[in-house]
């Protein structure tokens, strides 16, 4: 046989396929009850490069395959820390999938002219109608009534004790009228809630009251809803001062993430009736929930789910895909994250 005729081998054929395909770096696992709306594996117009499905440390993976990486997709919160991006000298776009990027390192990004893009508007509607139910789970004690009537505990000890209290007229702080938090406000008006609200800056289109400080907001608020992104300066925003100044009536409803809450505190508060309620889908520590708010039935706890809709799951991927599309195009991201 004649040795020029002779096919490449297949791993030659591979590379050569690559070549025209931009490389991905993935952080993240897509767990098997999302991996019908992420199909990674069913695209080639990118090659994924996947650290985390190697044997070898995420740290040599990178600066062995990942050097001219231009694109990072971020599923999850996986942390992307400085040292991370580090080992990525090629890198220029961060695409997560989630709206909050309190888990990438946005000061390196910004000092290395890195983009980053979040979920945009993909699911800002399926966490705010989940922020309501969560409400009004709180009040009127739908998870604790269910509970109550499968233990077998109606036909034993009779009646439920009331709920809580009904959710018209109530004052409703919504700390971060962002994308979410305005979804949220829309919902919570139709109750006919009085409603205001805390944000880095007023919204001048707004009609809602607003309140510079969030101590001022929660004043004058009988529910607390958390949809602020994590930062510095909101790491434990609501903590004993805030807590206080909601009252023994108050509650707190947080879809943002856990740190916003000083869960110590809220523990504290909550076991002591020094506060109404709580609706919580993020906490500190996740998986870790204190089991102290487990035992109440005035606490009402969810695994960090507000955003797991098929719908929602379905656009945050088209988007992460066309935003890696308009990377690789030099067109505009199509929701990039203000790093200033």
């Amino acid at each position: 046989m004649n040795p020029s005729s002779t096919p490449p081998p297949k791993s030659a054929t591979h590379h050569r396929h690559h070549h025209h395909q931009p490389s991905v770096v993935v952080f993240g696992e897509i767990p098997p009850i999302l991996s019908s709306y992420f199909p990674l594996n069913s695209l080639d117009k990118f090659h994924f490069l996947k650290p985390f499905e190697s044997p070898t440390t995420l740290h040599h993976f990178l600066t062995s395959q990942a050097q001219s990486a231009r694109a990072l997709l971020c599923i999850g919160p996986v942390p992307v820390d400085a040292d991370t991006l580090r080992c990525m000298p090629s890198l220029e776009c961060v695409v997560a999938t989630s709206v909050g990027v309190d888990h990438v390192d946005l000061q390196e990004c910004r000092l290395r002219g890195i983009d980053v893009t979040n979920a945009g508007d993909s699911f800002s509607e399926d966490v705010a109608d989940f922020a309501v139910g969560l409400l009004l789970d709180v009040l009127r004690r739908v998870s604790a009534s269910d509970r109550y009537v499968r233990s077998g505990l109606w036909a034993l000890k009779g009646d439920y004790p009331l709920g809580l209290q009904q959710l018209r007229g109530k004052r409703v702080g919504i700390l971060g009228l962002g994308r979410i938090g305005s979804e949220i406000a829309k919902r919570i008006e139709a109750f006919g809630c009085i409603i205001s609200y805390n944000s880095r800056k007023k919204r001048p289109s707004v009609p809602y009251p607003y309140y510079s400080n969030a101590n001022d907001l929660a004043s004058n608020s009988d529910i607390l809803i958390l949809s602020c992104a994590l930062t510095a300066e909101t790491h434990h925003i609501v903590n004993k001062s805030i807590m206080s100044a909601l009252g023994k009536k108050g509650i707190i409803i947080n879809v943002g993430r856990g740190a916003l809450v000083d869960e110590k505190e809220l523990v504290h508060f909550l076991v002591n009736g020094e506060i109404g309620g709580a609706g919580l889908d993020v906490f500190e520590n996740e998986p870790d929930v204190p089991k102290e708010l487990v035992e109440l039935d005035n606490v009402v706890v969810s695994p960090h789910k507000a955003v797991l809709t098929p719908e929602s799951l379905a656009a945050t991927f088209d988007l992460a895909m066309a935003n890696l599309d308009a990377f690789f195009s030099n067109k505009p991201l199509l929701s990039q994250v203000n790093l200033e």
